[in-house]
């Protein structure tokens, strides 16, 4: 249901009712996959089995997700109820200072769960979980709807890039729900209401904010352990970050992109945008420290070599175990904005978070509609975004690395698209990695890279109508690094974009999708010679075991 502003100001609300609808409601209908007897055991699958953490095209992703993939969310106890604190179910006033109070006072007593019961709650502001262990929990998506009414620009101000230009950063940043450490929360927004327009991650604004823990000895992709030169600040239990600098002759770029001639020809010093995205940084809990030899919670994502000066550092005072679980939040219904002029009518971020979730959660006409930004080991599942169309209705950025989105759906927009507008899909970019969706409904997009060279991430048993486009300037560098997978993938239009990448990704797998044809957003590889990219069952979605590549990888661990 879309409400206008003047609606609510006259005070004519009314109570939104469920809002999830069968997928053929838009005329777009899956096709049905069964495992028949066609199916068959992948070659590359059979590869990957007997070198999980070190094959060539296909990355090991069977720990991303919250708490390493965990099927169950935690469910902290019941400390407050927001409309105790004065919010209103029917929509009759302003609940978000209310629901903001309840959250804070929740944190600060050491977190627990923030309960909306039914009803319809208008906010005026965003809201803000900023203490770890504090959950918001509607009733369902059918059952608790907030209404926002106002956009970011509004209630923080213009959000430039860092880059120049007259580009928003509304547009691939921020949320009205808004999932971010308070002091980080905090120093971002102080910096863009003074124009100082900020680094997103976790070393700061200007990334110069970390302290050095121990120096790291070499070590490969896939190791479970490093060797340190001093433990002495090191715990179990502990999250810290990885930090790999890149050298003059940036061969950790070459590396992130599986190396070799290719690699090694790039003109990677041209690439500003590119290599102000280095160093690489990689959260990651410690799970043991015997002596110098330190235990991870997941494997090595790139070796640790010399050059690169390999550390464990500490960074911001990250988000954990946080939450957004049952409902519905709906903005203000406007036309969507030019490209890349977004007001920031955004959905849910969760920004320098981890080990943090969101789950049976809708966004509605919102500009973009869930953010990973800087956000690692986190898990959407039972996601949707619909409403009258979105510029990223999924987006993963700004170093984001071991996340987990599943049975996830874009439905079709609501409207059509206004001239000048763009539309991407579940986006990836700047050096993301380890990332994985699983189970997803596509009724609009395309499986998008906005350059930057994510690396190493998994798209799974998904059907996708691929209408999308994908974005990002040559500054930025390649649309891939090594080891994107795209398994089992049923295109619904034929179309190609981004979805058979053998022809562009380096060090690839494309195995159980649909035929697709080229169309008017071509691309060409970014790196000269062989790609070393493998296609399997090109044709045959749903035709190989296993079906899903994630959930096979998690059956794998626990053999």
């Amino acid at each position: 249901m879309a409400l206008s502003r003047r609606q609510f100001v006259g005070g004519a609300v009314a109570v939104a009712g469920a809002t999830t609808a069968g997928l053929g409601a838009t005329g777009f209908t899956p096709p049905t996959r069964s495992a028949g007897p066609s199916t068959r055991s992948a070659a590359l699958w059979r590869e990957f089995e007997t070198a999980p953490y070190t094959h060539p095209q296909i990355p090991y992703v069977g720990r991303a997700g919250a708490h390493g993939g965990a099927r169950r969310s935690p469910r902290p106890p019941v400390v407050a109820d927001a409309v105790a604190y004065g919010a209103t179910p029917d929509g009759s006033a302003d609940s978000a200072p209310a629901i903001n109070r309840a959250l804070t006072e929740a944190g600060e007593r050491g977190g627990g769960t923030v309960l909306l019961p039914p009803g319809t709650y208008r906010i005026d502001d965003y809201l803000r979980i900023g203490h770890s262990g504090v959950v918001l929990r509607g009733a369902g998506s059918g059952r608790t709807t907030l209404i926002a009414t106002r956009n970011l620009t509004e209630l923080i101000g213009p959000y430039g890039s860092r880059y120049g230009g007259d580009k928003s950063s509304w547009s691939w940043a921020g949320g009205l729900i808004w999932l971010s450490p308070h002091a980080r929360h905090a120093s971002l927004v102080t910096a863009i209401r003074d124009r100082a327009w900020p680094f997103e991650g976790w070393t700061g604004n200007r990334r110069d904010e970390w302290t050095t823990l121990t120096a790291a000895r070499p070590a490969r992709r896939g190791d479970h352990t490093v060797t340190v030169d001093d433990p002495s600040a090191l715990r179990r239990g502990q999250l810290v970050v990885l930090r790999l600098a890149d050298d003059p002759a940036h061969t950790l770029l070459e590396h992130m992109a599986g190396g070799g001639p290719g690699p090694e020809a790039y003109t990677w010093a041209e690439r500003t945008k590119l290599t102000s995205y280095v160093p690489y940084e990689w959260p990651v809990r410690i799970t043991a420290v015997r002596g110098r030899t330190v235990t991870l919670e997941r494997p090595l994502p790139l070796d640790a070599r010399p050059e690169w000066d390999p550390r464990l550092v500490s960074g911001a005072e990250p988000l954990t175990g946080s939450g957004v679980v049952g409902l519905t939040l709906e903005a203000v219904e406007t036309p969507q904005a030019p490209h890349l002029l977004d007001k920031g009518h955004n959905g849910v971020t969760f920004q320098c978070a981890y080990d943090c979730w969101a789950e049976d959660v809708v966004v509605r006409h919102v500009d973009n509609g869930f953010g990973l930004v800087a956000a690692s080991a986190c898990t959407l599942r039972r996601t949707r975004v619909e409403g009258r169309g979105s510029h990223h209705p999924y987006y993963c950025r700004e170093g984001a690395h071991d996340n987990l989105v599943e049975d996830f759906h874009i439905a079709a927009r609501t409207v059509p698209a206004p001239a000048g507008t763009q539309l991407h899909g579940i986006n990836v970019e700047g050096l993301s990695s380890h990332n994985v969706w699983s189970r997803g409904v596509m009724e609009m997009g395309t499986f998008d890279t906005h350059r930057g060279m994510p690396f190493a991430n998994v798209r799974t048993e998904i059907t996708v109508e691929n209408n999308g486009r994908h974005g990002g300037d040559a500054s930025a560098g390649p649309l891939y690094g090594a080891r994107f997978a795209h398994w089992n993938v049923t295109v619904t239009n034929g179309r190609a974009g981004l979805v058979k990448i053998d022809t562009v990704a380096p060090y690839s797998a494309t195995v159980g999708i649909s035929e697709v044809r080229e169309f008017d957003q071509t691309d060409v590889p970014d790196f000269t010679g062989d790609l070393h990219a493998r296609v399997e069952a090109y044709g045959s979605p749903a035709s190989v075991r296993p079906r899903n590549l994630y959930e096979a990888q998690r059956a794998l661990r626990r053999r």
